[in-house]
């Protein structure tokens, strides 16, 4: 009942499915996204707009009906809202022709009778307003807290031409939806087209869409190249449909008749579910935007296409000339104009290679636009509105193996992907089959799945062919399963260390695994036992600590212990020559996986019960976390260029692996120590994932389970390669360990102080 008591709900205000229009699908996609992100911390609910003649059945979500064309039902439903001490908030979804009166003026009356938080987005921002319309706006601006525009030059217009404040207003893009970009091809094989240059738009048809452009340009384009499908994609607006039936597209149909276009143009003639959309434009290669409304402020057409990697060819206007640039797109000068689209077409017809990049370059750059990140933006204008950002908790995305799968041929893990789709030439490392080897132990675990047993027999079996007669490791392969010259230009310590970490997690594991997979990692690990005093760098010595440790934790073995007291004096020593006042390190310098050695030597301790090393173990570790957890966000170290103790530190480049040893080791420090801090700050950086980033976006793929490769300054690197997928995927099973049903907090301002104000001990003495 909290959430019900403290008023969490919000409200939208628009029209909503099954009633065929934009703005409704732009609502639905808003409340299906603040679910995927927000869980029940942000429950929606609507109050769907519709006129006398339309009546709908709606979903539970719609507790309100609005009928638009009565002006005293704006105050009535005003009334009823203000009766409600759950709705926190209202969101009104506006464009013009929606609202009834003059420029929809009936709106003000809800707004003047409505004593709640109001935001107000507005889809159309007409520039050059006459009297009458500007007043309108300014009015419903001026009755709402906020106000959301879509796109930059519809703030100009709104301050510019409107005279509205610019600090009231914030830009919040069209969301667009994940797919991924490997189905390309394959869905061009499933509807036929494998030998077609398909070109598409859609959209609710309309005269306004201008489709005869297109039409009157493909003749000269078709004999040229045969090979061309044009997809009119949707069915007529419904509300052309009550106004002049399907008079457009059967003026349509008759040019197609007439240019002898039949077996090149083909109408899909009906509203399309989502999955079939998203399908139609992910197999195209070009999308035409062929408008001839410059006033169009935004279309979630063209988003769409370009989140699902079509090259774009587009009439320019204000959404357009915003998003599409020389690497995205061709946008034209004017609208209307054949001869522009026909020269444009036959351009990226000729030119493949520019036509692929042109789409690839288009689905990079909307993946800061996924409809999950746009629900980050509402959710936490939700929560500057209502001072509720604190009850906002981020949802745990379900744990997926879809892309690992992908990353796995029957040989191993390949190492990089081209965004999700898996790539060949980059071969094979013993670093990622043993974090593969690991991460399948431990879903197995805890899931009990088969699947994870076989592929984990896949990692086990290239560890296997990696091992040299000496016991130790080599850890680059090509695809042709060959050694590549890397092995010899690179330490290789690193590989050998996570090499046994692997395999003492097996080891560790064995009343729970096939006996066959457990005697061979034992056959890999005593021959690699042999070797491993030939470990020197620390992260090596605490990967090797931490599958020594797993080891001990099944044989009591003495030697064992022996290895593991060596090794954590080894770390000691390299912390006392390190360390100094305000430089609680092992090293002059952090660079990737810092966890692993405060974390290593926390393991020693659990094994010899040596003090020395637990009081270092969090000494260290509190002081990494000093430099990882600030403003209410976790921010490792970037790869970039490593923090010296000297020298300033370099932000952005965040890898998910550094994020992902920071919790793993949290959640060992909780266990062991009992400490909240930890706890709350595993939390707070598996936020990182989900959000919670100086970017405000989502690290993972919705679609495939996988983690994108880095956090940048001002983008995110989207390729999904295996090392970050791996991790994300422990870390993963790790907070599904904590919270079943778990969704996480965003960060607090108590929280936050309680991260900057770690008192550090003196240095050991020596």
């Amino acid at each position: 009942m909290k959430f019900l008591e403290r008023g969490m709900k919000m409200l939208i205000v628009s029209s909503y499915p099954p009633r065929e229009c934009g703005l409704a699908t732009f609502s639905n996609d808003i409340i299906n996204a603040v679910e995927v992100v927000f869980g029940k911390t942000l429950p929606i609910e609507v109050c769907a707009l519709q006129n006398e003649e339309s009546q709908f059945q709606y979903n539970s979500e719609v507790t309100h009906i609005l009928s638009t064309s009565f002006l005293e039902d704006y105050r009535k439903a005003a009334e009823e809202i203000n009766e409600r001490n759950d709705i926190g908030l209202v969101c009104i979804q506006h464009e013009f022709g929606l609202f009834g009166g003059e420029y929809g003026d009936y709106l003000l009356a809800f707004l003047l009778a409505l004593n709640k938080p109001v935001i107000t987005v507005f889809h159309s921002v007409i520039p050059n307003p006459n009297k009458k319309r500007k007043k309108i706006v300014r009015a419903i601006a001026d009755l709402s807290d906020r106000i959301v525009v879509l796109t930059k030059k519809s703030q100009e217009v709104l301050i510019n031409q409107y005279g509205y404040r610019k600090s009231k207003t914030i830009i919040i893009p069209h969301g667009t939806h994940i797919v991924l970009w490997e189905q390309k091809e394959k869905l061009k094989i499933k509807y036929d087209y494998s030998d077609k240059i398909v070109m598409s738009t859609f959209g609710l048809i309309s005269e306004n869409k201008s489709i005869e452009t297109v039409l009157y340009a493909l003749p000269e384009i078709v004999n040229k190249h045969p090979e061309v499908i044009y997809l009119v994609l949707g069915k007529t607006h419904p509300e052309i449909i009550k106004r002049e039936g399907e008079r457009y597209r059967n003026m349509l149909m008759n040019i197609v008749q007439e240019l002898h276009l039949e077996n090149n143009v083909l109408f899909i003639n009906k509203y399309l579910k989502l999955n079939q959309l998203l399908e139609y434009l992910t197999l195209s290669d070009i999308y035409l935007f062929t408008s001839k409304d410059p006033n169009q402020a935004v279309s979630g057409t063209l988003a769409y296409a370009m989140s699902c990697g079509c090259a774009v060819i587009s009439a320019p206007i204000p959404h357009a000339v915003e998003t599409i640039n020389d690497d995205t797109g061709i946008l034209l000068k004017g609208f209307g104009k054949s001869g522009e689209f026909q020269k444009a077409i036959i351009q990226l017809i000729d030119d493949k290679e520019k036509r692929i990049s042109m789409g690839r370059n288009a689905f990079s750059l909307t993946r800061a636009t996924t409809w999950e990140n746009v629900a980050i933006q509402y959710g936490l204008l939700f929560g500057e509105l209502t001072n509720r950002v604190e009850d906002l908790r981020f949802n745990i995305p379900p744990i997926k193996l879809d892309h690992i799968k992908e990353l796995t041929t029957g040989y191993g893990m390949l190492q990089f992907s081209n965004f999700s789709q898996p790539d060949p030439t980059s071969g094979y490392t013993l670093d990622d089959n043993a974090r593969a080897l690991i991460d399948m132990v431990m879903y197995h675990k805890h899931y009990e799945d088969d699947i994870a047993l076989k592929l984990a027999n896949i990692y086990l079996s290239f560890i296997e062919s990696m091992q040299r007669d000496n016991g130790w490791f080599d850890n680059y392969k090509n695809y042709e399963g060959q050694l590549t010259n890397q092995n010899y230009e690179v330490n290789l310590d690193d590989a050998n260390g996570r090499a046994l970490w692997s395999l003492g997690h097996v080891i560790a594991h064995k009343q729970i695994l096939p006996v066959d997979l457990v005697l061979r990692a034992e056959k890999c690990w005593d021959k690699a036992l042999e070797r491993i005093h030939d470990i020197n760098s620390p992260r090596a010595i605490a990967y090797a600590i931490k599958g020594l440790y797993l080891y001990y934790s099944f044989y009591q073995n003495k030697k064992i212990k022996q290895l593991i007291e060596q090794f954590a004096n080894m770390l000691l020593h390299h912390y006392k020559i390190s360390s100094k006042e305000d430089w609680y390190w092992y090293e002059d310098y952090m660079t990737y996986a810092n966890n692993v050695l405060p974390e290593a030597m926390m393991y020693s301790f659990l094994t010899t019960k040596d003090k020395r090393f637990k009081k270092i173990a969090e000494i260290s570790f509190d002081f990494l976390l000093a430099h990882y957890f600030m403003k209410g966000q976790l921010t490792v170290i970037s790869n970039r260029e490593w923090f010296k103790k000297e020298n300033k530190r370099i932000f952005y480049g965040e890898q998910p692996m550094e994020v992902s040893t920071t919790i793993i080791a949290l959640d060992l420090f909780y266990n062991v120590t009992g400490k909240k801090k930890y706890r709350d700050q595993l939390e707070l950086a598996f936020s990182w994932f989900l959000g919670n980033n100086h970017l405000k976006q989502i690290m993972y793929n919705t679609k495939n389970g996988a983690s994108y490769d880095g956090l940048e300054d001002k983008q995110i690197n989207i390729n999904q390669g295996a090392e970050s997928t791996l991790c994300f995927f422990k870390t993963q099973i790790i907070m599904k360990r904590y919270k079943k049903k778990a969704t996480f907090n965003k960060p607090n301002k108590i929280l936050l102080r309680r991260q900057l104000n770690i008192n550090f001990p003196k240095i050991l003495e020596t």
